[in-house]
């Protein structure tokens, strides 16, 4: 019986109550409030409620009858029989159409998900959820989760986190990037950061009121003697640059870690998908080489899954604390759900697993992706590393007519001109090869590669521009390209 349906009446308006009430069942029963099949409270029970008289309600179910919205069952009360139709209830979505649905996404940043061995995946979310809920959130982030990273960072990356340093569980990168911003910085501060580079990043610093300088990269990743004076820090990819995958040799690391300790200049290193290198062993970690200038982060989102939302940050102490009294201030902590997680993943092993599971499946699908790139004359560059490989192009018309000529055919690119922070100098597209699953992935780099082959021939109008006669990409033309 549902005792307390909203059935508003208004005394001092001219429609009858017994209207009021049947317009208010009726509406009722069109928001879903009231649905076909539910008891409705008797006539006598409904009158008493609402005050009036027990004719105002009958003549209001005596209306719903007759319009056979209503049916009585002897002895046992009056039931809705029908519902009025109504549209499907609204989400939005009609002002949130993602243009790229449907589209074979070959973007980078993306984890290979296919890779996740579903049992362990399942066994890690039904331990997490054994845990009993807590009344609050440990703002440096669950115990297992922090311990779970800590030899995560010992065992694949070097770092021997808690050596004089603190783990931290943080949103994930762009989260903690902000959190540096704004317990370290201060409004009109300035940042180095690779051009081009992480615009999120980018982002980050800038809602956090921080001004942000580019500094150039090359095959060696940033160009630590290019880097403005008077920076107060430096974000940088030195595993694998990010988006054109140029592995920081070891002398520029020092050149680097040197700059940092002579300028009191702090590093921010983004150590995004530092686990998956296919050649050779990674080199140190600028963290591991100097505790005292470099914070260090880390996320489950490019080697797990985006699901778990989580990540880290390892750094010296009084910079941890900094970051606590940030969230102490503002109430804010990382989300314990995927926290919890990632740690029953990492418990019996799992996380190791899958990291081995997943040097051995990505290397097969980098290899798709160079075989067709190679068998149309197209040349990759970065390391043989990580989740995306790049291609470059002569220029914006020859990136533009890439990225719109694989749209049209159903294929996702993302151009490099829109990775820039100063005027785009490089161009051509990052492909990301651990997005789609492996069947998508054949279907898709066919269409990619012979686009992109088509594009690097150049128009005729074009043909034998070099990439400095090519027209300046205005910030309307970087919007096409990054669509």
């Amino acid at each position: 019986m549902l005792d307390d349906l909203p059935i508003p009446l208004d005394r001092t308006a001219p429609e009858p109550l017994s209207v009021q009430v049947a317009d208010a069942l009726r509406a009722a029963a069109t928001d879903r409030v009231l649905r076909v099949g539910d008891r409705l409270p008797s006539s006598r029970a409904l009158a008493q409620r609402l005050g009036v008289s027990r004719a105002v309600v009958a003549g209001a179910y005596d209306q719903l009858h007759a319009e056979g919205w209503l049916t009585g069952r002897h002895g046992s009360g009056t039931y809705l029989s029908t519902a009025p139709a109504t549209a499907p209830p609204s989400t939005g979505a009609d002002h949130a159409t993602d243009p790229d649905a449907g589209l074979l996404d070959l973007g980078p940043g993306a984890p290979c998900a296919e890779a996740v061995e579903s049992a362990a995946w399942r066994r890690a979310w039904r331990a997490a959820g054994d845990q009993a809920p807590e009344a609050r959130k440990n703002r440096a982030g669950e115990p297992d989760f922090r311990a779970a990273v800590a030899d995560h960072l010992l065992r694949h990356r070097g770092l021997a986190a808690g050596a004089g340093s603190v783990v931290l569980a943080t949103a994930g990168t762009s989260a903690a990037v902000g959190e540096l911003a704004t317990a370290l910085l201060r409004p009109g501060d300035t940042v180095a950061i690779e051009d081009p580079g992480y615009l999120r990043a980018v982002g980050a610093f800038r809602a956090a009121g921080i001004e942000v300088l580019p500094v150039p990269v090359d095959a060696g990743g940033l160009c630590v003697d290019r880097i403005p004076p008077g920076v107060r820090a430096v974000y940088c990819t030195p595993a694998h640059q990010f988006p054109l995958g140029a592995m920081m040799p070891a002398s520029r690391r020092v050149e680097l870690i040197e700059f940092a300790r002579r300028t009191a200049t702090f590093i921010i290193e983004d150590d995004y998908d530092g686990e998956l290198r296919y050649d050779t062993a990674p080199l140190p970690l600028l963290a591991s080489m100097a505790p005292d200038v470099v914070v260090h982060l880390g996320t489950t989102s490019k080697i797990i899954a985006t699901t778990l939302g989580v990540g880290w940050l390892v750094a010296r102490p009084d910079i941890t604390d900094a970051v606590l009294a940030h969230r102490a201030e503002i109430g804010s902590s990382p989300s314990p759900a995927g926290q919890r997680v990632l740690g029953e993943f990492a418990r019996h092993g799992d996380l190791s697993r899958h990291l081995r599971r997943l040097r051995r499946v990505v290397p097969p699908r980098r290899a798709l992706v160079v075989d067709e790139l190679a068998r149309r004359g197209l040349p990759v560059i970065g390391d043989d590393a990580g989740s995306h490989v790049v291609v470059e192009l002569p220029g914006p018309t020859a990136e533009r007519h890439a990225v719109d000529t694989a749209r049209a055919r159903g294929v996702l690119l993302d151009g490099l001109a829109r990775h820039h922070l100063a005027a785009p100098h490089r161009f051509g597209v990052a492909i990301g090869y651990t997005a789609l699953n492996s069947a998508d992935l054949a279907r898709a780099m066919p269409i990619a590669a012979d686009c992109l082959a088509e594009a690097a021939r150049e128009l005729p109008a074009h043909r034998g521009r070099s990439m400095d006669q090519e027209p300046a990409l205005t910030l309307a033309t970087i919007d096409e390209v990054s669509t």
